[in-house]
Formats: C-alpha cells, sequence, structure tokens
C-alpha cells in the first residue's frame, strides 16, 4: 500500500493480502497510494472487480493533467524515478510521445525523441516525491538546451505534493543545527531517501532507519544535538517509538545534554 514495511505488516495482520499481479485478484481489490497503470484498471473492470481506489488524489490529478495534454498533441517530459511505481501508473497515461526524466543524462535523449516526434509543444511534470532542488535543476538544463529551439511551446508543472516540499524544507532547516539527523522511513521509499539526501548536504553525520530497533545505543551517545524527520508513510506510532528510545538512552546516561529536534 506504502513504501513502509512497517505499516504494511501491521495490514497484513488485519487480513490484507498483497499482489503483484491483477489476476491474482479475487472479488475487491484495493489500489495502492502510488496508483497502477491504466493497463491494471481496465484489466480489473473486465473481471468485473470491486475497485477501491485509494491512489492519493495528488496523483489522480497528474494522472488527468497528462492524459489532456496527450490529447492536445503534446509531448510529455515526465521527470521522476524510472522505477518508481507512481512514475510506472503515470507514463501509461502519458500517450507514446513521452520519455522519463531521471537525472541529467537523460535530457538529450528526451529531447532528441521529443525533436524526432515533430510535435510543437511540450508538457513537463514531475513526479509527486520527487525532490523540488533537482526538479528546478533538471528543467533549467532542459531550457538551457532548448533556448535556441523555435516555435516550440514549452509548459512546466510543479506537481510536487505540498507536504512533500514542506517535509524537504524542514529538514534542510534542521540538518543545520544538529549533530545528527536521523531519517525515518521504508526502504524503499523514494521521499524518504530524498529526506536523507537533503540531510546530508548540511550535517556530516546522518542515519536512516526503518525503526527504533535499527539505532545503536553507543551510536547515539556520541550526538548531544539529534534532528529527526520521517518519510510520508511513516506512522506516529513509529516516530514516536524513536523518540522514546533516544530520550530513554539520554535518562540512562543521566545527563540532560541531548536534544532531540
Amino acid at each position: 500500500m506504502v513504501h513502509n514495511k512497517f505499516v504494511n505488516n501491521q495490514l497484513e495482520k488485519e487480513g490484507l493480502k498483497f499482489i503483484d499481479n491483477i489476476n491474482e485478484a479475487n472479488e475487491n481489490v484495493i489500489i495502492r497510494t502510488h496508483g497502477v497503470s491504466k493497463e491494471i484498471y481496465n484489466q480489473a473492470k473486465s473481471r468485473g472487480l470491486n475497485i477501491y481506489n485509494l491512489t492519493c488524489p495528488k496523483v489522480i490529478k497528474i494522472h488527468n493533467i497528462v492524459s489532456k495534454y496527450s490529447s492536445e498533441q503534446y509531448y510529455i517530459f515526465l521527470i521522476g524515478s524510472k522505477n518508481h511505481p507512481e512514475v510506472l501508473g503515470t507514463i501509461s497515461y502519458c500517450g507514446k510521445n513521452s520519455y522519463i526524466i531521471e537525472n541529467d543524462e537523460d535530457i538529450e535523449t528526451a529531447i532528441e525523441k521529443f525533436s524526432n516526434s515533430l510535435l510543437k509543444r511540450l508538457l513537463i511534470i514531475v513526479q509527486t516525491t520527487f525532490d523540488l532542488e533537482n526538479f528546478n535543476h533538471i528543467t533549467n538544463l532542459i531550457k538551457d538546451k532548448m533556448n535556441n529551439v523555435k516555435d516550440i511551446k514549452i509548459e512546466i508543472k510543479n506537481t510536487i505534493c505540498t507536504s512533500t516540499k514542506l517535509r524537504q524544507d524542514e529538514t534542510k532547516k534542521i540538518s543545520k543545527q544538529v549533530d545528527l539527523m536521523i531519517i525515518i522511513g521504508g526502504k524503499n521509499s523514494l521521499n524518504t531517501d530524498k529526506l536523507y539526501q537533503i540531510s546530508r548536504r548540511d550535517c556530516n553525520n546522518c542515519i536512516k532507519i526503518e525503526t527504533y530497533q535499527d539505532l545503536e545505543e553507543n551510536n547515539i551517545l556520541k550526538y548531544n544535538k539529534i534532528g529527526i524527520m520521517a518519510g510520508s508513510s511513516t506512522s506516529n506510532e513509529n516516530i514516536n517509538d524513536v523518540v522514546k528510545f533516544i530520550n530513554q538512552i539520554d535518562q540512562n546516561r543521566g545527563k540532560n545534554e541531548s536534544k532531540t529536534l
């Protein structure tokens, strides 16, 4: 459902079954928050399955945008992680005139494919959990490389989730103030990994964990001021357990030097 093992394990205990193939579904099927491809929706409908769509509304909004622009003869650059479920779902709504850009190395190929399409309009859109700074960097490179191309209309839509941006901004702020930065989230969570990368820019000591059990007491004792940030799929219970664990360490050593942000 989400990129957090702790949350998914809890759901499994409640009886939810996770599947990778729509053909394994019986009567009821829940669509994950990242969304799925158009083809999977069609297969589910053709089989008469009851669909409970829990796709994030912001992801659905992107699906609607790219569908509209594709029908209006726009080529689409989708900026995001090529193997991420959200991106794989979104690209299916973009039509054949589209290309995924994950990093700088993909830009030349994307521009070449756009040129070969003979289309004159380009939409640049982005995965909801992509790093804002990296998005701006890539879009600026694209504009610079296409600066001399005439009669081309370029539209850029920043569809990064507001909560993702706020979380990234807070991470950047806190990481400048602490000795150790702890990022909590699933190993496969892209937005969690982005927070970790952001924190490393301003804090020399950063660790990424899934639960408090991944922390080592001796390592925590080295630092006086600790910052904590969590990915979007991390439960409050998980976060509270980490804070409780750190506070307990501080109490055990009989000092009040540690501060948690």
